[in-house]
């Protein structure tokens, strides 16, 4: 490994969260069966990759599958919020998640085209830039990159299940702000809003709500990036107003209706994808923007998200 990548890691991130995130993706290959918040992880079952593919093809719904891959959907939603401050009436946050950039590099630039021309104030990524679970990134990063150039400033991420710590330092680079159960405030007109974000609980079981949460005045407007639902509990306890999140892909193949076969996440069904409310938090999961295991979307198409913070009173 990288020593210089290292020392990056544990100069930018504390010599603890860096070994421990290092330390589990090293120590072994990713595990089908234990780990993390699931028991089972299809994402890390390779050999189940041709056959779902396989399948597929005989039922005859790959190919429009795979074409479905780039209908992306442009949706709106609005969070009306109590503490919000009347200068940030109308913000918009562009939220993206579940890239999978190398999955399918056109998928990537047609994703790029589609963001470009969008009025938003902030962007935030919510992890899974990566395909496989595994192996190079290089390939991660230059479809990141080839989705950064038309993206506005300022960019705030997180690490997903499928991402190696290794990528910080080359997202960074691209411009994307990583919060890595860290937070960051948002000022206008000197009053202020709060954004924080965790290391993946999926799998990696890296996040720290309460690293993240620390320096946020309770009765302050805060968001949570979080790469999955699982944690909905622990969020809204730590008074956290709003969180995003994504890695279901709303089920990614579904039935008509978009009734998910599985959602890979242990959390309510209602929280698979869309606005959902838990105690006195607004929570949203994308169904996210890529593909995993499969480059095929089936009654779930790929999601572009505009989230506009409202007062209540609105």
């Amino acid at each position: 490994m990288n020593s210089e990548i290292v020392a990056f890691l544990e100069k930018r991130l504390g010599r603890l969260h860096a070994r421990q995130r290092l330390g589990i993706e090293t120590a072994s290959e990713p595990k089908v069966f234990g780990g993390g918040i699931n028991f089972f992880h299809p994402e890390n079952w390779y050999s189940s990759y041709a056959f779902i593919r396989y399948c597929l093809k005989l039922s005859g719904l790959y190919w429009r599958g795979q074409k479905n891959t780039f209908k992306f959907q442009l949706k709106h939603h609005e969070i009306h919020l109590s503490t919000l401050p009347k200068d940030f009436e109308g913000f918009k946050i562009l939220h993206l998640s579940d890239l999978h950039v190398d999955m399918n590099p056109s998928v990537t630039r047609e994703l790029a085209n589609r963001v470009q021309d969008l009025e938003y104030d902030i962007c935030v990524l919510t992890g899974d830039y990566r395909a496989l679970t595994f192996g190079d990134i290089s390939g991660t990063l230059e479809g990141m990159e080839t989705l950064c150039r038309t993206l506005k400033n300022p960019i705030y991420g997180i690490l997903g299940n499928h991402d190696s710590i290794l990528l910080v330092p080359g997202l960074e680079s691209l411009g994307i702000q990583m919060l890595l159960n860290e937070s960051v405030t948002i000022e206008r007109n000197n009053t202020k809003i709060h954004l924080a974000g965790v290391d993946d609980a999926h799998y990696f079981r890296a996040d720290n709500i309460h690293k993240a949460a620390q320096n946020i005045p309770h009765t302050e407007t805060s968001i949570l990036l979080s790469h999955t639902p699982e944690i909905y509990k622990q969020a809204a306890y730590a008074d956290f107003d709003v969180m995003f999140c994504g890695h279901t892909h709303g089920g990614q193949i579904c039935l008509p209706g978009g009734i998910p076969l599985t959602l890979d996440a242990k959390c309510p069904r209602h929280m698979g994808s869309g606005p959902w409310q838990y105690h006195n938090m607004h929570g949203y999961t994308s169904a996210g923007a890529g593909t995993s295991i499969v480059n095929v979307r089936l009654n779930c198409p790929p999601e572009i998200t505009i989230h506009t913070l409202r007062g209540e009173t609105q």
